[in-house]
Formats: C-alpha cells, structure tokens, sequence
C-alpha cells in the first residue's frame, strides 16, 4: 500500500513539475500553482524517506524522478552566478502597502545609491511620497502608482491597463546614457478562480510595449504574475527580467516574513542587467525588487 502510494504520488508530482504548461487552467487554479511551483519541491525529501522505509530500491528510483525533474527546472536558477561589471543605473520597486505606518522608513532606505525608485500601494501625501520627495530631484505620481528619478523626468503620462482607476504610468527619463521609457505597473490580483482581470490587464500591458519603439525601455512594478506563471509569458519574451539575467536565487518577494513567490519584477529591453536581487522593506508585505543595469552601447 505505501509503494503504491509513493509511486503514485511521484509520478504525478513528476507530471506536475514537468508538464505544468500543458495542464488546463481550471478557471485560474493552475496559473496560481505555478506561483509556487518550486516548493512543491518540498515533497522530494519526504518521498524519499518514505521510500527508504518500504527497502524497495524500485520504490526509491520513482520517488527520485519529481528530484532530477525539480532540478533541471530550478537547478540552473539555484546555480546562476550574477555577470557583475559596471552599471548605468541602480533601480528598485516596492510595493510600500496602502496601511504601512512605516513606508516612509521603508523608501528611504531603499532609495540609498538609487538612480530610480518605483512605488505602487502609495496614498496621496503620505509618509512613502513624501521621503521619497525629499532625495530625489524628479518624479512623476499619479493615483496609488508614482516614479522617482536623480535624472529628469519628461512626456509623463498616465497609462491604462485596463482597470477602472489609473495603477499604471510611462515616463521617459532622461539618463546621460540617453533617454530611458520607463512604466511602472501595479496590475490586478491574482486568487484561485479569479485570475481573469489580472490576465486582461497583462494583455494590456503586452499591447502598450509592443506599441512601444523606445530603444531603452524598463517596466517596474507589482505584476501579481510570478516568474514560474504561464501568463508572465505575455511579457517575457519580448522583455528581459533582471532576475532571471543577472540574480541569485528565485528572488521571492511575497509576502516578505516569508516569501514563496515573485509578483515584483524589473523587465526590460535595450539594456542588460549587471546585477538584481531583494532587499527589505520596512512594514511592507512586500520585499523590494532592486538591480542594476547597463545601457546597451556604453
């Protein structure tokens, strides 16, 4: 009965890990597994030992296939080593957290050696904005979503993903590589069985980059769309993630006491990232997203 059962569940984990993008949506339920599809590596080790206990040596083969599946997926990820060298801009986003009492000592330690520092969740004239005004010579803040730069800020606008109210702007920054688009985005939620506007404001977001000819482009925010969901495919191909380019690790950010996925992302294009990771936030769910980049031709 307990062969029976590892084999079982081995497998289907195997399946799982491995044919993820080819399971059906289930009215949203497997976009949000895949939020968290590197811990159901967590089973491996009890499979394992459970195997061990049965003294079959087929039993513990089948049980170590979910192991070689979880580690050609993720292994790579575990292993990168960050390209390093020099950068032209050192860049964050975080979501501060519509009732964080202590955002304004989150941004400013966050915004410390930044050329760019995106915020989403802010309140009009609250404590995030308003440290963030007091380091930075520019920004641009429209409803709950707001940039801050060192360089200058022009053609700022609102941007519309779809969504009844305005969690979304473009700037162009100008950097002394040259001008940079730059979006910060604070797309919908993402819940079992409600995935739908999520997935509508994705594809709004899709058509304003593939509308968009700007040679340096970066896109900054609170996708709700984590590195291992289907969906983020909508934007990664075209865009690149500074993460998955040039961190270590997964770079979890949610919630922040413990994270288990990645809704915060820096994707770009016409530049490469030299460096990305996670860092603190005070009061926040949320870690913040950081990493430096390099403009293309410098």
């Amino acid at each position: 009965m307990l062969r029976r059962l590892i084999i079982t569940v081995a497998g289907a984990l195997a399946l799982i890990l491995g044919g993820h993008r080819l399971l059906p949506e289930l009215g949203g339920f497997t976009p949000v597994l895949e939020s968290v599809l590197p811990w159901l590596g967590v089973a491996v080790p009890v499979l394992l030992v459970a195997a061990l206990f049965t003294r079959s040596w087929q039993t513990v083969v089948v049980a170590l296939l979910p192991a070689a599946v979880w580690a050609v997926l993720f292994g790579p990820t575990l292993l990168h080593t960050p390209p390093g060298g020099p950068s032209d801009l050192s860049v964050a986003t975080l979501n501060v957290g519509v009732t964080n009492a202590a955002s304004g000592q989150a941004v400013r330690a966050l915004s410390k050696g930044r050329d760019l520092v995106a915020a989403q969740e802010l309140t009009n004239g609250g404590p995030a904005a308003k440290a963030l005004n007091g380091r930075f010579p520019h920004h641009y803040q429209i409803s709950t979503v707001g940039l801050w730069s060192r360089f200058p800020i022009t053609d700022a606008r609102k941007a519309d993903i779809g969504l009844d109210w305005v969690r979304a702007l473009r700037v162009v920054v100008r950097t002394p590589k040259g001008d940079l688009t730059v979006y910060v985005m604070h797309l919908a939620s993402a819940r079992p069985g409600k995935t739908a506007q999520r997935d509508e404001t994705l594809a709004y977001a899709r058509r304003l980059i593939d509308r968009d000819d700007s040679e340096h482009l970066l896109l900054l925010g609170d996708l709700n769309t984590a590195t291992t969901d289907r969906k983020r495919a909508n934007l990664v191909p075209p865009l690149l993630d500074a993460q998955q380019e040039a961190g270590s690790g997964f770079g979890f950010t949610w919630p922040s006491s413990f994270p288990v996925t990645r809704p915060d992302h820096i994707l770009y294009r016409g530049m490469s990232a030299t460096g990305a990771g996670v860092e603190q936030a005070a009061g926040s769910d949320h870690l913040a997203a950081v990493a430096t980049l390099r403009m293309a031709g410098s």
